[in-house]
């Protein structure tokens, strides 16, 4: 037998936290566990197996807590409650899987490493924020949060006023080396949950926080690179990925290699706030060394392992 094949499954903080769902702890459980299904048939193949999560809605929640409760207790940073969750769902998601593999009398180990992540201290994301975290505002709250906060908050077309922050690309994982490691021997791992905790590089080598959240598809790329996988799994709400998307003419692609991907995404057909960051993170991965990246739903991913849904995205 060859060495064993090495993929990241990257799971969407939506399926977590359903849009339509009041997204309490028993709601998050369930939900957690029915994304776990194609996760298992990648261990029964043999897999050696990395996890990662988004988790957009959890932070929403979590910075609503932070700004109802500041008057009781010292608020907490971003890229802290970012490491929080980290830990938090990462603790959700292996307890579910763990819980998984012994209904199937399957002995693998699983463990959660939570992730640093280096971006660049003068990425542009940084120097201009434009992610949407956290509650809404109105116009008559601006000044007074203003003031005593210090945020930088943009309108958020049809929605109300938000605080933006920095969505810096990520570059590399400080913790790879262990995570590798780990993968190698067999050790299903949790990390990078929601992007990472951001970090950049001081001039003394030291790293520091940074108060914004990493695109948790684009860490799964980096992810993936850096443990040297073959296979990438992003898991979101649709089946495959199309081309005019919600519009008469949809057309859902079974198969996309990277020069068609590009030359979609600068088309347009892949906008920035949805199915683009997913794409290019595709690209990244494949033109790092990837093989194939396969972009579908969690519900069906056991079809796409069998090549019979999802789209994949290839050389």
């Amino acid at each position: 037998m060859g060495k064993p094949r090495t993929a990241v499954v990257a799971l969407g903080g939506n399926a977590i936290t359903r849009e339509f769902e009041e997204g309490d702890i028993h709601q998050q459980f369930a939900n957690t566990r029915r994304s776990l299904v194609g996760v298992v048939e990648l261990i029964k193949q043999g897999y050696q197996l990395a996890i990662t999560h988004g988790n957009g809605p959890q932070v929403g929640n979590y910075l609503i807590r932070v700004e109802e409760s500041r008057h009781l207790v010292p608020p907490i940073p971003l890229g802290v409650i970012v490491a929080d969750l980290e830990g938090g769902m990462g603790y959700m998601i292996a307890q579910s899987l763990q819980n998984k593999l012994h209904l199937h009398q399957i002995k693998r180990e699983v463990a959660t490493v939570l992730a640093q992540v280096i971006v660049d201290r003068e990425d542009a994301s940084i120097l201009n924020p434009t992610k949407f975290v956290g509650p809404f505002y109105t116009e008559e709250q601006l000044e007074k949060i203003k003031a005593e906060r210090n945020w930088i908050i943009k309108y958020d077309e049809g929605r109300g006023y938000r605080r933006v922050v920095p969505s810096p690309i990520p570059l590399k994982i400080v913790e790879k080396n262990v995570i590798k490691q780990l993968v190698d021997s067999g050790v299903v791992v949790i990390t990078a949950g929601g992007g990472g905790a951001p970090v950049y590089v001081e001039d003394d080598g030291k790293y520091e926080g940074v108060d914004g959240v990493i695109d948790k598809d684009r860490a799964a790329a980096i992810l993936a690179r850096d443990i040297g996988a073959q296979e990438l799994y992003i898991l979101t709400a649709v089946e495959k990925v199309a081309l005019n998307y919600r519009k008469p003419n949809q057309l859902d692609l079974t198969e996309l290699s990277v020069a068609e991907a590009k030359k979609y995404l600068t088309a347009g057909q892949f906008p920035k706030g949805s199915m683009g960051p997913k794409i290019e993170s595709a690209i990244n991965f494949i033109e790092n060394g990837g093989e194939v990246c396969v972009i579908t739903s969690a519900e069906c991913l056991p079809d796409a392992l069998a090549k019979k849904n999802g789209t994949r995205i290839v050389k």
